[in-house]
């Protein structure tokens, strides 16, 4: 059938044709339900992160002593916590600092990583053995240890936060980084590359990153899951975000001690706030999984 031939209101064969590779992509995503799904679930924190102090009905810090711990009812949605904070309120504010240190250890985690990936990936040799070496051997100490030593030999603060757990995430996407590599350096682009005398750093950057980022993208979406967890992880043992901010892993550090009182409510809902969000973003990384694959 000709593209005259075509109904109205309907694309022609030739413009699925000519849909480029991420035109492909971006359909999948967007009839995609596990993507949209989980997108829906992290915009929505997005949004209470950048609005949520314009909305929520109490002063997030503000405490009320007379109303301690009082349960979830009308007034207070959510209850209050031991110094009477409004727990509701708190749950909105707290979601600011997680997604503002988690996604920039993601980027910078990706950033080092994507570099050394391609570095090792591209020269091979005694540069890929020796470095491989050191970054298995990082791998091998879980993250919460590595970050646990180096917050206490630098301090506590978000910038300390955001660099050891984005470096600690790194190797794990140089190794991604270093496979899709050696595949691509291989293929004839790089032959030419290297015939027309173009130099290494253009090579791979110009040349092979482009062709790699599908793989990025996706271990990105992945460590951003375990970037949350890090940080909801470090707070809660007090080495991550530092009060007074209504952090959700802080909150329940601070409250989790109330539950053998019968006071749940004081950390359920940050601990289903840290699940919720988590849950989004590994939904959001199946679906760019998918689309890349389909």
């Amino acid at each position: 059938m000709s593209a005259a031939d075509t109904p109205v209101g309907m694309p022609s064969p030739d413009a699925e044709t000519r849909r480029s590779p991420w035109g492909e992509v971006l359909h999948s995503l967007l009839r995609s339900g596990t993507f949209l799904t989980g997108f829906g679930i992290v915009l929505f924190w997005v949004i209470c992160a950048l609005l949520g102090e314009h909305f929520v009905p109490y002063d997030a810090l503000a405490d009320d002593i007379i109303n301690a711990l009082a349960p979830p009812s009308a007034e207070h949605w959510f209850g209050t916590d031991q110094i009477g904070r409004d727990v509701f309120s708190r749950v909105i504010v707290g979601s600011r600092d997680i997604l503002t240190v988690a996604p920039l250890a993601t980027i910078l985690a990706t950033v080092a990583g994507t570099a050394l990936g391609l570095l090792i990936g591209y020269f091979r040799g005694i540069v890929d053995d020796i470095v491989s070496r050191v970054l298995e051997a990082f791998m091998a100490i879980p993250v919460v240890i590595i970050a646990l030593l180096a917050i206490v030999a630098l301090g506590t603060s978000k910038i300390t936060v955001i660099v050891v757990i984005g470096l600690s995430f790194a190797p794990i996407i140089a190794r991604t980084v270093r496979s899709a590599v050696l595949a691509e350096r291989e293929l004839d682009y790089v032959a030419a590359a290297k015939l027309r005398h173009e130099g290494a750093l253009h090579t791979m950057f110009v040349e092979i990153l482009p062709n790699v980022v599908p793989p990025i993208l996706v271990e990105t979406t992945v460590r951003l899951g375990y970037a949350i967890f890090a940080v909801a992880t470090l707070s809660f043992m007090g080495f991550g975000i530092q009060p007074p901010s209504p952090d959700w892993g802080l909150s329940i550090s601070s409250n989790y001690g109330m539950i053998g009182g019968g006071f749940w409510w004081t950390v359920l809902f940050d601990a289903l706030s840290i699940a919720s969000l988590v849950i989004g973003v590994n939904l959001v990384a199946d679906g760019v999984h998918g689309a890349f694959n389909d």
